[in-house]
């Protein structure tokens, strides 16, 4: 974050003064805000125009957790103490990245989800007009190789994706398939 900071000056009817006309005006819009450098300008155009300064600050940016570092950041949320909370449960370094998200917020990291094609089942079907596919997925706690995909995106909507700790904890014949990355948004 810049050590610079951004001032405007907003009046009781949420308007702000414009600093890049000669004489000012009030806008709805900010234009031009003052830096640091004429925050005393800002004061006094407050003063004179019954306006009271505002100072502009970035947002800093939220931390990226693992869904066990959450648990610990919301618990010390409401522990009396919450640094000596989160001390008490960290290791490795990871204090400093978990009280880093107690103070400027947190997102829980998303685990990568992959599809698994089954290789070499690709074919044509004539009642889609389109080429589908095989794929292995995990149901209930069993895996199976016969999920029918039209592509990727199909694969994804249909609920086909596994994270990484399902390949690492499946069968042989499914770590031998080559997974494909997906998000939201199609494959990585």
């Amino acid at each position: 974050m810049s050590e610079e900071k951004l001032y405007a000056v907003k009046n009781d009817k949420g308007k702000y003064w414009d600093f890049s006309a000669n004489s000012g005006w009030w806008s709805s819009k900010i234009s031009y805000p003052t830096t640091t450098i004429y925050k005393k300008r800002a004061e006094q155009v407050a003063d004179e125009r019954s306006g009271h300064v505002v100072t502009f600050i970035e947002e800093p940016e939220k931390v990226v957790l693992t869904k066990k570092q959450a648990k610990i950041v919301e618990k010390a949320r409401v522990n009396d103490i919450p640094a000596t909370y989160i001390s008490a449960r960290t290791n490795n370094g990871e204090e400093s990245l978990l009280i880093n998200a107690f103070v400027n917020g947190w997102t829980v990291e998303e685990p990568k989800r992959y599809v698994l094609p089954m290789p070499g089942t690709e074919y044509h079907t004539y009642q889609m007009h389109r080429n589908a596919q095989y794929y292995a997925v995990k149901g209930t706690g069993n895996w199976r190789p016969d999920a029918i995909a039209l592509g990727t995106d199909d694969a994804v909507k249909h609920g086909y994706t596994v994270t990484q700790s399902d390949i690492d904890a499946a069968p042989a014949w499914v770590k031998a398939i080559k997974p494909l990355e997906v998000t939201d948004d199609g494959i990585r």
